[in-house]
């Protein structure tokens, strides 16, 4: 699939702050060489300089609190969202838009500016609901106060454009891009460089409602404007000759696409050099179009190309690498080898980049490893700002190069990469934790199997458009098998099975509709398993490297072989199924690398004390007494705020108390579960916090790197699809007079910057295994700021718990430890859920909703 070219949100918005804020009267103010200061550092991605100069423009203004504000905070904005937080900049955009229609009212075209940047903010969320009208009262105070025919009438309707082809509203867009291209044609003329750009989204929309014909004269004709206006050898026009080609192979005009494929190639590796992302685009295409039409062999040297770059797409190079091992061009453990390395680098970019995000949080203090994050980060951010002005200058003609520049430019992101590969040895060398999770190094089979037992056996999985791949790892052997199911298909199944995943169905059997559905538990089980059944089914333990919607299944729950009934007609029925938990112990690892950084890097030390806990926190004291404190209903709830959203909890950058107090259900018997627990491990009664000593500070204030278990038994707040509105938190006890040091929340960034040494962390809440949506990481930031911290396993929930099933298995899996402590700590949870469904004394007991809501995250043996 051809990569096809939108105008960007990006270019547009920074047009309309210009314009807003030289308007707006900081001219006057002799402010308008300030504003265009930051703007030409945010332009160059330079926003670490940009935001003190926006922050100390703001603050001369503050007194105003008029129009010259609104444009300064929405700059200030900007700068916070071009740094990746949302969660600053949303406030700013939201008290601009305040401003400016106070001081110049509800119609000003002024105010387009703001609402633009909210909605786009909104867009890259995900919360199109929400962006969309913001995108539409801009488009109206544009067309009302300046022109139907204005340029930046062009760009607003360009924008909402392109939110609807995200959501896949061709026909609605349409006639938005149309109509954005004869203002275009109209204000720059017919061969304006915009303009060409608008004709690739009309393209696009044509070949996406499968008008193929009608696509290819749009894209021609945009490709004929760049190489007159541009030249031909321009960035540019190797992107529209990059989708002419994909309407072609879409097309199977074969011969047609592949020299258009071939030149945008060498226009990218002139133009930008071969290790460039576009250059590095245009050689997986070309790849994946000689695969797709049959010529493996002619695409396999180019895949390769990108393996050695680190920058290989999955969705191509793993169908070459797969055919070419099939027709014997590679020998098996080699296809195999490079295949795994192109799965961890895939799969592992989102975890890294989290751990480098918590890392800047920790790099304020003043240690040797965080003087050396903060280098190593100082010069990624020169070395992109650099790279960015090298693509601005060759979109230039050659007449306005200035090639010594250039040159300058590309000697010092060398030098750059040089040092900070010094740097990355010195971690790797000081800090080994550290070097393994931020920038870890594929294994290849040779390294894993040695560090599996006899009786383990590692799947790694990789989801990808049209099939999906498995690749079975033993001391003893390797395999590698396709997988019928591409990416949309396995993210249907997934919702469908966890549907039957609520708590609620156990108590209301009154009828079948949505009850867990065995037959397709079953399915996929023989699409993800079966294919290496005879390599895995014999080994005691299963080591699970989900990756894309497979990070919200939950492994033990698949059934192993095809059940009487797809939904029994008892809830007893459930208990004989054949859970895939009855042969094997289940552990989740976040990547494959992560298998040596727990196995390999572990502490070998030991807390000296057993565990210290945390549960029954207070929520709202007026439910506080000397007797039983429980939810306003009288009832104990599932561990879970079903009603409420995530960012309501928050007014600006604090936490609404009494809101949150209002949505929190008291937790009693947690109080219960951890001393119970305690009680097992041989806990000291002063180490498990209850109540109001069950809060931030008292955590914060702990010696936590001398216990073996650290133990949550709270709610878990995940921020669901709300990204950028506040980071999945534990809730604790909520202080009288909250401070950014204890709000009762403890935060995943929070988390990073504890100090723990423990065997594992239990996380006995709602959802805290989930990512963003079902599918987007293997472990919510949360689990994975645990792991920084120094855990080495988490027991974790997929979904929301039934408090009282929570307490009976986290008990009954520490007894089975106390009892056996070699089993390890995945054998004990599988006896555990064991236990509880075999329980015949009440039929809910059977139910996996209430059984099966527990994974263990990471090292699940004793080591």
């Amino acid at each position: 699939m051809a990569r096809w070219n939108r105008l960007t949100l990006g270019a547009s918005l920074a047009l309309a702050m210009t314009a807003s804020l030289v308007t707006s009267g900081f001219a006057q103010k002799g402010l308008a060489a300030e504003s265009a200061r930051i703007n030409a550092l945010m332009t160059a991605g330079k926003y670490s300089e940009a935001l003190p100069l926006a922050q100390a423009m703001v603050a001369s203004l503050e007194k105003d609190n008029g129009r010259e504000l609104a444009a300064a905070l929405n700059n200030l904005g900007q700068v916070h969202a071009g740094q990746g937080r949302d969660d600053l900049a949303e406030p700013l955009y939201k008290r601009a838009i305040a401003l400016m229609e106070k001081a110049l009212g509800l119609e000003t075209p002024l105010i387009s500016a703001e609402l633009t940047n909210l909605a786009a903010l909104y867009q890259r969320q995900g919360r199109f609901a929400e962006a969309e009208p913001l995108f539409k009262r801009a488009l109206a105070v544009s067309e009302k106060g300046l022109s139907r025919e204005h340029p930046d009438v062009g760009r607003a309707l360009n924008n909402l454009a392109t939110l609807y082809v995200k959501q896949e509203r061709q026909a609605e867009a349409e006639p938005l891009f149309r109509r954005a291209l004869a203002i275009y044609q109209k204000a720059a003329g017919p061969e304006h460089p915009a303009v060409a750009t608008v004709l690739n989204n009309i393209g696009q929309v044509d070949r996406d409602l499968n008008r193929g014909a009608d696509a290819e004269a749009p894209i021609k004709r945009s490709l004929a404007i760049r190489e007159k206006v541009l030249g031909a050898d321009h960035p540019d026009v190797a992107r529209s000759l990059n989708n002419l080609a994909g309407l072609y192979e879409h097309q199977q005009r074969y011969a047609d696409a592949e020299p258009l494929y071939r030149r945008a190639l060498a226009i990218r590796e002139r133009a930008l050099g071969p290790d460039h992302p576009d250059a590095v685009t245009s050689t997986s295409n070309l790849a994946n179009f000689l695969y797709v039409s049959g010529r493996t062999a002619d695409a396999l040297p180019l895949a390769e190309r990108t393996l050695r770059g680190g920058r290989a797409q999955l969705r191509v190079v793993l169908p070459v690498l797969f055919s070419a091992r099939q027709q014997h061009l590679l020998p098996d453990d080699k296809a195999l080898d490079e295949a795994l390395a192109a799965i961890q680098r895939g799969t592992q970019s989102s975890a890294a980049s989290a751990v480098n995000k918590l890392a800047v949080r920790l790099a304020a203090g003043s240690d040797r490893l965080a003087e050396l994050v903060r280098k190593d980060q100082d010069l990624a951010a020169e070395s992109e700002a650099l790279d960015k002005a090298i693509i601005t200058a060759v979109s230039k003609q050659s007449a306005q190069r200035d090639l010594t520049a250039e040159q300058r430019s590309r000697a010092r992101i060398a030098a750059i990469a040089n040092e900070r590969t010094g740097l990355q040895k010195a971690l790797a060398v000081e800090f080994p934790d550290y070097a393994s999770l931020s920038n870890p190094l594929p294994l290849v089979a040779k390294d894993i199997q040695p560090l599996l037992s006899t009786d383990e056996a590692m799947v790694l999985y990789s989801v990808v458009d049209k099939q999906s791949y498995v690749i079975a790892i033993t001391r003893e052997g390797v395999d590698w098998k396709a997988i019928p199911l591409g990416a949309d298909a396995l993210a249907q199944k997934v919702v469908a099975f966890r549907k039957g995943l609520d708590v609620g169905k156990a108590r209301d059997a009154s009828g079948k509709s949505g009850l867990f559905d065995l037959a397709l538990a079953n399915e996929l089980y023989v699409a993800l398993l079966g294919p290496v059944e005879a390599l895995t089914k014999d080994k005691r333990n299963l080591l699970v490297v989900p990756s894309a919607a497979l990070t919200a299944l939950p492994f033990h729950l698949l059934v192993t072989e095809a059940p009487q009934a797809a939904i029994p007609d008892t809830l007893e029925g459930y208990r004989s199924a054949a859970w895939l938990l009855r042969r094997q112990a289940v552990s989740v690892l976040p990547s494959v690398v992560s298998l040596k950084s727990l196995r390999a890097f572990a502490r070998r030390d030991h807390g000296v004390k057993p565990m210290t806990g945390f549960g029954d926190p207070v929520f709202n004291p007026a439910l506080e007494g000397p007797g039983d404190r429980r939810a306003a209903n009288g009832k104990v709830a599932a561990r879970n705020i079903a009603t409420i959203a995530y960012s309501d909890f928050w007014r600006g950058a604090g936490v609404d108390r009494a809101r949150l107090a209002q949505a929190l259900p008291q937790l009693p018997d947690t109080a219960d579960e951890l001393n119970a627990v305690a009680k097992d491990v041989g806990a000291a009664d002063a180490d498990i916090h209850l109540g109001r000593d069950a809060s931030e500070t008292t955590l914060k204030r702990a010696a936590l790197a001398q216990y073996s278990i650290i133990y949550f038994a709270t709610h878990g707040l995940v921020a669901g699809d709300i990204k950028g509105l506040g980071e999945p938190s534990l809730a604790l006890s909520i202080p009288d007079q909250p401070t950014e040091f204890d709000d009762g929340l403890l935060t995943a960034s929070e988390v990073a910057q504890l100090k723990l040494n423990a065997d594992w962390v239990v996380l006995s809440a709602c959802n805290t295994i989930a990512g963003d949506k079902p599918g987007a990481e293997a472990l919510s930031g949360l689990a994975r700021s645990f792991f920084y911290a120094g855990a080495r396993a988490l027991l974790v929930s997929h979904w929301a718990v039934d408090s009282e099933a929570a307490t009976r298995l986290t008990i009954s899996t520490f007894e089975l430890l106390k009892n056996q402590p070699k089993i390890g700590r995945a054998e004990a949870l599988r006896r555990a859920m064991l236990t509880y469904v075999d329980d015949t004394s009440s039929p809910r007991n059977a139910y996996p909703a209430m059984w099966g809501p527990f994974a263990l995250i990471g090292e699940g043996e004793v080591r």
